[in-house]
């Protein structure tokens, strides 16, 4: 009895050596491996991190940061803007007339962002519209050309993309042009997604 019960024990821990020792496909959706975006320094590709045992290490395994100034964010940070998940903001990634902004500070942008994105810090947003397809007129903007945009900063509780869509909404731009990826980039890390240093 106790001859089968240690065997049993050797055969489920060389099991479990057997299934870590093999990682498995760690696909976008089981019929997407990756997708290519367009970056200023050309095409990259997006992918989880292939790795099973891979964890989050250093500032983005933190659970408890200090409110103010990192509170949670609600879900939608102002009446008509969307909040989208990581299929959504790949799927604007890839289309050429949306725009994803990283609109957290260079300090948190330089140690790394989602490619494709461009860099609009959240306290330059809403003089920067007319790069999302607003003109400027005397009195403000005029955005009836404003393109697909998506924001994004450092995760649930960052405030940075709330900030920057409510200034952007008061300048002018429509409220249902607007997404927020509100995962941001402690979520992008979190599933193993492709992260890119910046060119300076």
């Amino acid at each position: 009895m106790q001859k089968t019960a240690i065997l049993a024990a050797i055969l489920a821990l060389a099991a479990a050596a057997v299934g870590r020792a093999e990682n498995k496909p760690v696909n976008i959706r089981p019929d997407l491996p990756s997708v290519t975006v367009e970056t200023e320094t050309g095409p990259v590709e997006i992918r989880r991190i292939q790795d099973n045992d891979n964890m989050l290490t250093g500032d983005w395994a933190k659970t408890s940061r200090p409110c103010p100034n990192f509170c949670i964010q609600p879900m939608r940070p102002a009446e008509g803007v969307s909040t989208i998940g990581e299929l959504e903001l790949l799927e604007m990634l890839q289309d050429p007339q949306a725009v994803v902004v990283d609109s957290r500070v260079y300090k948190w942008y330089k140690d790394g962002t989602i490619p494709g994105a461009v860099h609009i810090p959240y306290t330059e947003t809403a003089d920067r519209l007319d790069e999302l397809g607003c003109e400027p007129d005397f009195d403000g903007w005029i955005c009836d050309q404003a393109r697909p945009v998506a924001l994004f900063c450092n995760g649930p509780w960052c405030g940075q993309s709330p900030t920057a869509i409510r200034a952007m909404i008061n300048a002018g731009y429509p409220a249902d042009r607007i997404s927020y990826y509100r995962g941001g980039m402690q979520v992008w890390r979190l599933l193993g997604l492709t992260v890119i240093k910046p060119k300076d």
